[in-house]
């Protein structure tokens, strides 16, 4: 497994499949981090609205995404 800043410098490579693989890292680290951030919020009672509103979808894209994960 890459170290973070090796997948952050993977970006940037010249070679297309070292960077779409560093993309691809990044996103899934990306969705585990809202996962769990969401998980966090939820928990000190947030509502789906507030959560929407600091990640910038709708109230209903974001409780779609993670209600499965925080009930």
């Amino acid at each position: 497994m890459a170290s973070p800043s090796d997948t952050v410098e993977g970006t940037t490579s010249p070679d297309p499949s070292v960077g779409l693989r560093a993309v691809a890292a990044l996103r899934r680290l990306t969705e585990q981090l809202e996962d769990l951030q969401v998980a966090s919020a939820r928990q000190q009672g947030w509502s789906w609205a507030e959560i929407a509103a600091v990640v910038g979808v709708s109230k209903q894209a974001v409780h779609k995404k993670h209600a499965h994960h925080t009930s």
